[in-house]
């Protein structure tokens, strides 16, 4: 009842929202609504320059404009126009700051000059890596008792514009409690038309201790220090097609070989890969489809995005696996009044073939963005999974930083810092056919959870949230997650 509530509150609020769009100016100037049939309703683009890009090329800025010199624009969507595509340009990742402004604008023909302006953010990450291997930090903290043989450690290289052309090398070295490398890169764009991209990676991991089961939807370890007990190897490769500014969509072909312990496979779980196996192999195929034109994809206050996608794991050679999986989801954003933005995000997964899948590959609720505030302890296994986010924000606080000298890196002494205050309320569903309702009771059962938390956005995209949360067991705490977009 109390889940019901709080959702008819904020969906009552949410239809008294009011749309407004900022007005955008340029180097001054401010536009009035042209007169009927005057020919100033159009402007028509002779030239656009670009500023401050030293390591990016124009034609990835320019790639986001989707309009070039002769075009001609509205002058009544001219602001809304140059807004979306300064967003556009912000979440290629590669950039702090993006501006479109105008220069030499010609009365008589209504010609003019489009100027970008960009400021470059840092893009090459040589890290040390020092990282949490369990979902969060609660869990690590709380439940295995802040254990160092949970953590990572190593370097990871990461440059996010390699070659100009805003295209992602990963190189990856861990050790602790995950022995993991990695070698990855992504070229968005190989064609004239900047359309297809491609990537390519490679991936061996090892660890001395593995998950091999679920009881009180709570994940259970065996650890044996005299030998690796999981070892994964992984190589794939993608085609990315991009027809719009709007529209992605990609095509992804993966080999993957996993290897367990024998006492997990005969003793611990029979079915970590089903019927007793050591050893998993397969080949999967995926598509997936993304719209979106959310303003920030990392912490988004108006616009929507819908995302799906097919994958088929077991073709071709190997019958270690068989399963085909539809996920798909829908974000919509409102900004409303001056600081007050409402989010909501639903996300389902569905498995056509019904077959019992192994343990591993039974995830639904608990990993990655699949995530219920207030059941950060606990995970649900499952075939299918439905789950929606209903977040209330206030913007408290909106400032910019400067460091100067003291931070070394020149692209980051500038900070642009904001503070929300945030409601937050779930609801999920998971179905497990095969589980044993006594050992795992939150499945095939409805889940709410909520409460109120602080999101600090940094740096455009990097975002840190600080919340108290309490769930329908009546359980509640204060839970930290960190998201850095790199």
């Amino acid at each position: 009842m109390r889940a019901l509530s709080l959702s008819l509150v904020v969906f009552l609020i949410t239809l008294d929202l009011s749309a407004q769009v900022s007005a955008a100016t340029g180097e001054g100037i401010l536009f009035s609504e042209p007169e009927q049939g005057s020919k100033s309703a159009f402007i028509y683009i002779d030239s656009i320059t670009i500023e401050g890009n030293k390591k990016t090329l124009d034609k990835i800025i320019l790639r986001e404009l989707n309009f070039a010199p002769g075009d001609s624009l509205a002058v009544a969507e001219l602001n809304s126009i140059l807004s979306t595509r300064e967003e556009l340009i912000m979440n290629t990742g590669l950039f702090t700051r993006a501006e479109i402004s105008f220069k030499n604008w010609e009365g008589a023909t209504n010609k003019v000059h489009l100027h970008i302006t960009v400021e470059e953010g840092w893009y090459i990450y040589p890290v040390p890596v020092f990282e949490l291997a369990d979902r969060n930090f609660n869990v690590w903290w709380v439940e295995q008792k802040r254990a160092l043989n949970r953590l990572n450690f190593g370097v990871e290289f990461t440059h996010l514009n390699l070659t100009g052309r805003r295209d992602n090398l990963k190189v990856t070295a861990k050790y602790g409690y995950t022995r993991q490398y990695i070698v990855g890169y992504k070229l968005p764009y190989i064609n004239k038309k900047q359309t297809l991209g491609i990537s390519v990676e490679a991936a061996y991991a090892q660890n001395r201790e593995i998950n091999y089961a679920t009881v009180g939807n709570k994940q259970v370890f065996f650890r044996d220090d005299d030998q690796f007990v999981l070892q994964r190897f992984r190589v794939a490769g993608g085609l990315t097609w991009r027809p719009g500014l709007r529209i992605s969509h990609g095509f992804y072909l993966e080999y993957q070989q996993n290897r367990i312990a024998e006492i997990v496979a005969k003793e611990l779980n029979p079915d970590y890969f089903l019927k007793g196996r050591q050893l998993q192999r397969y080949l999967s195929f995926s598509y997936s489809f993304v719209y979106d034109e959310r303003d920030v994809r990392g912490y988004p206050l108006r616009g929507k995005a819908v995302y799906a996608t097919v994958e088929k794991d077991g073709i071709g050679f190997f019958e270690d696996r068989n399963a085909l999986t539809l996920t798909a989801g829908y974000d919509h954003h409102w900004l409303f009044r001056p600081k007050w933005s409402l989010g909501i995000r639903t996300s389902a997964k569905y498995s056509p073939i019904r077959e019992q899948q192994p343990y591993n590959d039974n995830r639904a609720i608990g990993f990655g963005k699949y995530s219920l505030h207030g059941y950060e302890y606990y995970i649900i296994d499952g075939l299918d999974m439905a789950l929606t986010r209903w977040s209330l924000r206030y913007e408290l606080f909106k400032k910019e930083m400067h460091f100067g000298k003291i931070v070394p890196i020149k692209a980051m002494r500038r900070m642009p810092l904001r503070v929300y205050l945030a409601l937050n309320n779930d609801v999920a569903y998971a179905n497990d056919p095969y589980r044993n309702s006594a050992l795992n009771p939150l499945s095939n059962r409805w889940l709410w959870g909520g409460g109120l938390g602080l999101d600090f956005v940094m740096y455009y995209d990097k975002v840190a949230r600080v919340e108290y949360s309490f769930n329908h067991l009546g359980e509640g705490g204060l839970f930290l997650h960190l998201s850095l977009n790199i």
